[in-house]
């Protein structure tokens, strides 16, 4: 008697933020699972500016007014409260149990480099802003976060 083993690719979306998270419409998910497995996966091409349009690196960016909403492991504005890790009398966030644990129990994760410093920030304690797709940057202070929006 043989056996056949049948092996389907799984989607796992832990650490997501909600927004990030979107249910494909059945028929486009079946299309996406009988894709051949040579076809190379690409992310889709980078929206690109009009043309003549100067776009500043920091002039997307808004403060997050909310520390709490943001997983401090994923770097990720989340929009709604996180799990509070308490380190060495600061808090920090995360998403979920293994978020919880990198920040208890892993140094490096509490720390991020401020982009107009260089400097080492303690992400309990950094000024936080947010892109649109909702990734985050820290800040040494309120006027390293105006410095980086003019650049």
């Amino acid at each position: 008697m043989h056996r056949i083993l049948l092996t389907v690719p799984l989607l796992v979306l832990a650490c997501q933020p909600d927004s990030s998270r979107s249910e494909a419409p059945a028929a486009e998910s079946r299309a996406s699972l009988s894709a051949s497995a040579s076809t190379p996966l690409t992310p889709a091409a980078p929206a690109r500016a009009k043309e003549g349009a100067e776009v500043r690196k920091g002039a997307e960016l808004i403060l997050v007014e909310k520390p709490s909403e943001v997983c401090m492991v994923n770097d990720q504005f989340m929009g709604q409260q996180q799990i509070p890790v308490e380190v060495e009398g600061k808090t920090y966030f995360g998403c979920c149990p293994m978020c919880k644990d990198r920040l208890a129990n892993d140094p490096s994760f509490r720390v991020a480099t401020d982009p107009v410093s260089g400097k080492s920030v303690d992400k309990a304690t950094a000024v936080i802003a947010k892109r649109a797709n909702g990734e985050v940057v820290y800040f040494e202070t309120l006027a390293n976060f105006d410095r980086y929006r003019r650049m």
